[in-house]
């Protein structure tokens, strides 16, 4: 039995983890001839108070998030992809990808790195990665860095 995936997601923060699943994603996008969705989710929540004092914050990083992706987007068009879709979203991290977007674009799988850039939540709160391994409703790749296991 061989699994077909149409509508694969890649989950990016900017870390060298999500590089590499970025790479892994790309190549199975080529395989499957997938549609590819890049996602970031800025999580403005532990930085409110810098909010509070710069009102322009969530946006900046909204920019910076953007700005991001494009770079991605245009990596995966000049590795063959051909549909390559970005979003850029505000709120849970968590709960955007598993609960609202795995769904409404019918994602077949989820492509993340085993850890991100936020250190803090994952010592509170567990991983994005884990979580999304945890509730979505779709197949989930964590991908590991072979020379760098997850440290706590």
């Amino acid at each position: 039995m061989e699994t077909n995936y149409n509508n694969m997601m890649i989950a990016l923060d900017g870390s060298e983890q999500a590089d590499i699943a970025f790479k892994k994603g790309i190549e199975m996008a080529k395989r499957h001839h997938a549609t590819l969705y890049l996602i970031h989710v800025v999580d403005s929540s532990p930085y409110r108070g810098i909010a509070m004092y710069d009102i322009n914050f969530t946006k900046k990083m909204l920019k910076q998030a953007d700005v991001l992706l494009n770079k991605y987007k245009k990596q995966a068009e000049n590795d063959g992809i051909e549909d390559v879709q970005i979003i850029v979203k505000e709120g849970s991290p968590k709960s955007i990808i598993t609960k609202s977007l795995t769904s409404e674009l019918q994602i077949d799988i989820v492509i993340c790195g085993a850890k991100g850039v936020n250190a803090v939540e994952r010592m509170f709160m567990g991983s994005v990665s884990e979580h999304i391994v945890r509730q979505a409703d779709c197949d989930v790749l964590v991908v590991r860095n072979k020379n760098n296991a997850v440290k706590y």
